[in-house]
């Protein structure tokens, strides 16, 4: 058992003063507040939150970050991205895979997020070959998690088409590529290298409509009962265009009507949606997971978040393309964007006196849904993932209470300062124990890629 003192911390029940965590096995096994710290305990002066998981990540994508903010054609949207992203891909071997997938892990450790949902599509070699491991990338990224100590969910990718109404992949997609038989091999692989890393959840991830024929889709949700569904949904125009003229109907209202969406789901993007895909989304229990910094990098759109609020729908933040790996900066991206849609301030209130609060608790209660975590938080028996807040800095300083997440999330850069994720202090004085190792580990493999690319 270890012992962890905080002054001050974001309890299940409210802000508490001079909080001692006990930690026995990755758990928090005990939380007495008011209480002087024990020479044997970690003491640590900052602000205590729960960690945030990032509900939406393709990590390979971290080393693309900056290389593709050069004027293309007039029309230059996700579809334009997408075309660098397959060349960029096309070259990245296994290795390459771990180190930038450890490196991004790295950081968003350092940001505050304690638990990834890696949404995994590279599984083939660039010809499409099967590795001889089937999840030899998989493998990779169980490694880059084991390496950094960060939580994972591994959604590893169904991908087989195209195009909505079964259209053939293109060349750039052969990486991706499974039919139903060789993505139950997947699965059993993965199944058996996530168990080698304690905690790790595995989960399913048919990737959208374009790429899943409906029959796929059915097969999936019954062939793997138990853990997170998480599928991309409605995240361009174009998207939901193409998905109307196969199907008369829009990706999220084609989802209701045709599977049994529940607290297993999270529908990733749902940028454009209408008023009863608000509410039947809203209504159904799963969540949408937002990628703000990202739809706004690609240009998706602005999502509907205070009509879905309004709906009591439930959402959480992820980090996507990893072009940015910031908690406080998705979560002021989101709320900006419904205020410069709106022309107004403080949209996710929802009534609440600290918007900060409201959006840090329901985006951080929507992760720990769709990762799969249970009710996560800093309570008896949940994870010990503990970020600390520098409440010296001048952004935090004379704040308390909501206050704090106000003051980190709309008015300071990066202030975590020390991070616990299982109880194991990974993230010391703002920096990862591993960082200079991964990093030197990165930065030779983007040298070598770059010089293919």
């Amino acid at each position: 058992m270890s012992e962890i003192h905080c002054s001050k911390a974001l309890l299940d029940d409210g802000w508490s003063s001079d909080v001692l965590f006990s930690v026995r096995d990755g758990r928090i096994s005990a939380i007495t507040t008011g209480a002087p710290a024990p020479a044997s305990a970690a003491k640590i002066s900052g602000v205590a939150l729960p960690g945030m998981p990032n509900v939406h990540s393709h990590a390979f994508q971290r080393a693309m970050a900056g290389l593709t903010e050069v004027h293309g054609p007039e029309d230059d949207n996700f579809w334009t991205w997408r075309e660098v992203m397959y060349r960029f891909l096309a070259q990245m071997t296994p290795d390459d895979i771990e180190a930038v997938a450890a490196l991004a892990y790295v950081e968003m450790l350092e940001a505050g997020f304690t638990a990834v949902g890696e949404f995994h599509y590279l599984h083939n070699a660039p010809d499409g070959a099967r590795y001889a491991d089937p999840a030899e990338t998989a493998a990779r990224i169980v490694a880059a998690a084991a390496t950094t100590g960060i939580g994972l969910t591994l959604l590893p990718c169904f991908y087989a088409h195209g195009g909505c109404g079964g259209q053939p992949p293109s060349r750039g997609q052969a990486r991706f590529l499974s039919d139903l038989d060789s993505f139950a091999v997947l699965m059993d692989a993965s199944r058996t290298h996530i168990g080698r890393l304690p905690g790790a959840r595995l989960g399913i991830a048919p990737h959208s409509l374009r790429a899943v024929a409906a029959e796929e889709l059915d097969a999936l949700v019954c062939n793997y009962t138990a853990g997170p569904v998480h599928i991309h949904a409605a995240e361009q125009v174009r998207e939901v265009d193409e998905c109307i003229a196969w199907s008369g109907a829009r990706p999220v209202q084609w989802l209701l009507e045709n599977m049994q969406l529940d607290q297993r789901w999270c529908l990733i993007h749902c940028t454009h949606m209408t008023a009863g895909e608000i509410a039947g989304l809203a209504r159904s229990g799963a969540v949408a997971g937002l990628c703000p910094i990202t739809e706004s990098n690609l240009g998706d759109g602005t999502f509907a978040a205070v009509e879905y609020e309004r709906a009591e729908g439930r959402y959480s933040v992820g980090t996507d393309s990893n072009v940015r790996i910031s908690v406080n900066e998705e979560l002021r991206t989101l709320e900006y964007s419904q205020r410069l849609r709106d022309q107004k301030r403080n949209r996710l209130g929802g009534g609440h006196a600290s918007t900060g609060s409201r959006i840090f608790e329901t985006a951080r209660k929507g992760g720990a849904q769709a990762l799969g975590l249970g009710e996560a938080g800093l309570s008896v028996g949940q994870s010990a993932d503990i970020v600390v807040l520098d409440d010296a800095h001048p952004a935090l300083v004379s704040r308390d209470g909501d206050a704090l997440l106000d003051a980190w999330i709309f008015g300071a850069g990066n202030v975590v300062h020390d991070v616990f994720a299982g109880g194991v202090h990974v993230v010391v004085n703002g920096r990862h124990v591993r960082r200079d190792d991964v990093s030197r580990r990165y930065a030779a493999m983007l040298h070598r890629l770059l010089g293919r690319v």
